[in-house]
């Protein structure tokens, strides 16, 4: 198994804080004879108000030498994922978690901000420090 990203632990009680149910930690992708693990799989009971919603979140820390190549690896890495998560757990969605440090001083770059758009990168922002959600976008 891969190791840990260093922001799993502030996503994961991140989503905890919110209500999430982590199922699976990691979330292993089985495709034939190929495995794969995505970070966690978490689900969110039915209630009156939303329908039950399965995720599954890639966490990205984004300190390599490269921050674009760390992008450019994340959405390689993110689109193997839902090409394999279509064919084997269609029900699930998946997001990729960083931190609100990254998403202030990277992500909110011009240029980086296109990328996402053109990709539609579905993303979960986490405070680390407070280990809280502080945004969905998709």
């Amino acid at each position: 198994m891969p190791k840990l990203d260093i922001i799993h632990n502030p996503v994961k009680n991140a989503l905890i804080k919110e209500g999430w149910t982590i199922t699976d930690d990691p979330y292993v992708i089985q495709y034939r004879r190929t495995t794969l693990y995505a970070d966690l799989g978490a689900e969110r009971p039915i209630t009156a108000e939303r329908d039950g919603r399965k995720l599954v979140i890639e966490a990205k820390s984004f300190v390599g030498a490269s921050k674009i190549q760390d992008l450019k690896e994340a959405l390689g890495q993110y689109d193997i994922y839902r090409y394999l998560l279509e064919e084997t757990a269609p029900e699930r969605k998946l997001y990729v978690a960083v931190s609100a440090v990254v998403y202030k001083s990277f992500f909110n770059q011009d240029v980086i901000q296109l990328i996402l758009n053109k990709h539609q990168l579905p993303l979960i922002v986490v405070d680390t420090e407070t280990e809280e959600i502080t945004q969905w976008i998709n």
